[in-house]
C-alpha cells in the first residue's frame, strides 16, 4: 500500500455516521414523535431525502481520497463496473457481465450500450482504463493506489514509477469492452470494482478542468444515480437524480441533501422537528428512545483505534505505548460512554469478518490486547525511567460528538489509571486527517472501516514503507507475513500468516490502541425504506431509497 493512509479512513461511519441532512431543507408534514416512540401519522410532502454527515466532507477527487464521508459522497453520483447491492453483493451496473478465465487471472467486462456521463456522452472501457491508471501514476495517485496495483499485472511496479503505463495489464479492446489480467487469482476482484477508486474518468474532462478538477460540482462530471448541485466542504451537499444514468427509473428519490452537522444533539431536534428522515443517536439518547418503533441498530466492518506515533517522543518509547495501550477499559467506553451497539475490541479486525474454517477471524484469534491497569502501570513506571523524566502527551481527536467523548473518556481513564494528565487538541475532520499526514502528532482517535470483506483489508496498510499516517511503523517480519498470505493459495495456511500479523502488530510493537468495532442506534421515519449502509467500502447508498 502505498498504501496506507486512509478509508476511513478509509469503510464505515460514525465518520459518516452517515446521514442525515440537507443543504436546502426542503419542508415535509412530519409531526413530532414523542421520546417514547408514541404513535403519529406522517407522511413526507415531497420526494426529497434529508439527511446528514457528521463531519465535514475532505475531498471529492476519487483518485485522492481516503475516508468514508467522501467515499459515501461519491457512490451516489458515480458507479463502477459493478455496484454492491442491498444484499451487499456485486451487481451489474456499468458492466452488464463479465467472463473470467480458468485460471481466474483474466476478466473481461462488456460494459452497457447505454451508459453515459452526464453531459451525455458515452461512458466507455478507455474511460476505466484511464481512471485506474491515473489511479496507480505515481505523478497522481492517491494513497489508495494499493487497492488496484496490489492485484493488477503490472501496477505495483507502475505505481512505484519502475515502469511505464503501457506494461500495466488493462485493455480496452473497444468502446464496451474492458480486459484486465491479475497478477493472482483473487476471488474479490468484482467486488473490487465498486469501489470507489475504480470508478471511471473522462480524459478530456479532467484534463480541460486541471487542479481545479473535483473542487466543486462543475468540476466534476457524474456517471451515477445522483448528480451534485450545491456543494460546500464544510456545509453539505444537494443532489439530484442523473437524468442520464442508465437505470434512472428505478431511482426513487428525486432530491437528497446532505448537511454537516457535527452535534448529534442538533441532528435530534432537526429529526424532531421533521427536517431530517434519520438520526445517528448518541449514546445519552439510546434509552430514551430504545422502544419507539422507529428505533434501529446496526454494525459495520470498522474499528477504532489509537494510532500511535513511533516517530515521535515519547510514543517510541515501548513501554510507554503498552502502559498506554493497557490502561483504559474498552468495556466502559462502549456500554456507557457511546451506549449505541458498539462492541469492545480486543484485536484490530472486525467481528464476523471472513476467517477460514468457517470461522471468523476473531473467532480463530480471540482476544489480542485486554485492559490491565496493574501492568499498565509497571510498563508506565519502566517507560518513565529510560526516558529519564515524566512525558508530555496530546490526544489528537476529530470534533465530532463521538470523538470528542472517547477523547474525554481516554483522558479521565489515563488519570485515574496512571495518574497522568494528557491534553486534547481537537480539529474538524479533515484537519485532524491532514494533522497525520504532516506528522504533528504523538497519538490520535482514528478508525479503518473495511474495503472489502477480508482481514487483508486491515492487516496490509501497516506494510513499509513507513509513513506518519500510520504512524511511521515498519517491521520485516510483519512485511514477510502479510506479504506471504497475499501469495499463499491455501487459506488456512493464509489466516494463520494473518493471526500471527495481527499479534505482531498489536502484542509485540504495540502500533494501536483497540478501542471498539463500531456499532451505530439511530432514528429513522417510517416512510423511509430501502436505504443501504455497507458494513464494507462507501457505506452509503441511496440508490434503492423511497421516502414516499
Amino acid at each position: 500500500m502505498v498504501k496506507k493512509w486512509p478509508k476511513l479512513l478509509g469503510v464505515f461511519l460514525l465518520g459518516l455516521m452517515v446521514i442525515l441532512s440537507g443543504c436546502n431543507f426542503e419542508e415535509s408534514s412530519s409531526d413530532a414523535k414523542d421520546k417514547k416512540g408514541g404513535e403519529k401519522t406522517e407522511k413526507k410532502a415531497e420526494n426529497v431525502l434529508n439527511l446528514s454527515l457528521d463531519n465535514d466532507i475532505p475531498d471529492l477527487n476519487q483518485v485522492k481520497t481516503t475516508d468514508t464521508i467522501s467515499f459515501s459522497v461519491l457512490n451516489n453520483v458515480m458507479e463502477g463496473l459493478y455496484r454492491i447491492n442491498q444484499d451487499n453483493e456485486p451487481e451489474p451496473a456499468m458492466a452488464k457481465s463479465y467472463d473470467v478465465s480458468e485460471d481466474g487471472l483474466t476478466y473481461t467486462f462488456h460494459l452497457r450500450d447505454n451508459v453515459k456521463w452526464s453531459d451525455g456522452n458515452p461512458v466507455t472501457a478507455n474511460d476505466f482504463k484511464y481512471s485506474w491508471l491515473r489511479a496507480m501514476n505515481p505523478d497522481t495517485a492517491g494513497s489508495y493506489s494499493f487497492i488496484l496495483a496490489d492485484y493488477i499485472k503490472g501496477g505495483a511496479k507502475f505505481a512505484a514509477g519502475e515502469t511505464a503505463a503501457d506494461t500495466v495489464a488493462i485493455e480496452a479492446k473497444d468502446d464496451q469492452t474492458l480486459v484486465v489480467q491479475l497478477e493472482k487469482p483473487t476471488p474479490f476482484f468484482v467486488s473490487l470494482t465498486a469501489f470507489v477508486t475504480y470508478f471511471p474518468l473522462n480524459e478530456k474532462f479532467v484534463t480541460e478542468k486541471g487542479d481545479q478538477f473535483a473542487l466543486n460540482n462543475q468540476n466534476i462530471l457524474y456517471n451515477g444515480p445522483y448528480v451534485i448541485t450545491d456543494y460546500n466542504q464544510a456545509e453539505g451537499v444537494s443532489l439530484e437524480k442523473n437524468p442520464e444514468y442508465w437505470d434512472k427509473a428505478n431511482v426513487g428519490v428525486d432530491k437528497i441533501n446532505l448537511k454537516v452537522i457535527k452535534e448529534q444533539s442538533t441532528a435530534l431536534n432537526l429529526y424532531e422537528a421533521g427536517d431530517l428522515d434519520r438520526v445517528i443517536l448518541s449514546s445519552a439518547d439510546v434509552n430514551s428512545f430504545k422502544d419507539s418503533k422507529e428505533f434501529g441498530t446496526e454494525t459495520e466492518f470498522t474499528s477504532y483505534y489509537i494510532q500511535f506515533n513511533l516517530g515521535k517522543d515519547p510514543i517510541s518509547n515501548t513501554n510507554i505505548r503498552k502502559a498506554l495501550q493497557l490502561a483504559y477499559d474498552p468495556e466502559v467506553l462502549t456500554s456507557v460512554v457511546l451506549n449505541n451497539g458498539s462492541e469492545p475490541a480486543t484485536g484490530l479486525i472486525a467481528p464476523k469478518m471472513t476467517g477460514a474454517d468457517g470461522k471468523s477471524f476473531r473467532e480463530l484469534q480471540g482476544d489480542v490486547v485486554k485492559p490491565d491497569v496493574n501492568k499498565a502501570k509497571e510498563l508506565w513506571e519502566k517507560g518513565v525511567k529510560e526516558l529519564g523524566k515524566t512525558p508530555e502527551i496530546t490526544l489528537l481527536t476529530a470534533d465530532d460528538t463521538v470523538s470528542k467523548d472517547t477523547g474525554t473518556f481516554l483522558q479521565s481513564e489515563y488519570k485515574k489509571n496512571l495518574g497522568i494528565d494528557i491534553q486534547l487538541v481537537t480539529k474538524p475532520y479533515s484537519g485532524r486527517l491532514q494533522t497525520m499526514r504532516d506528522n504533528d502528532y504523538q497519538m490520535v482517535v482514528s478508525k479503518w472501516g473495511a474495503d472489502y470483506n477480508d482481514p487483508m483489508t486491515y492487516l496490509d496498510l501497516w506494510m513499509s514503507p513507513a509513513i506518519p499516517f500510520r504512524g511511521n511503523y515498519s517491521n520485516t517480519k510483519y512485511d514477510e507475513l502479510v506479504t506471504e498470505a497475499k501469495d499463499e493459495v491455501d487459506e488456512k495456511e493464509r489466516m494463520s500468516k494473518l493471526l500471527e500479523a495481527e499479534k505482531i502488530l498489536l502484542q509485540d510493537d504495540a502500533v494501536l490502541g483497540t478501542l471498539y468495532y463500531q456499532g451505530t442506534a439511530f432514528l429513522q421515519k417510517p416512510y423511509l425504506k430501502g436505504m443501504v449502509t455497507h458494513p464494507s467500502g462507501a457505506p452509503l447508498d441511496l440508490k434503492y431509497t423511497t421516502v414516499q
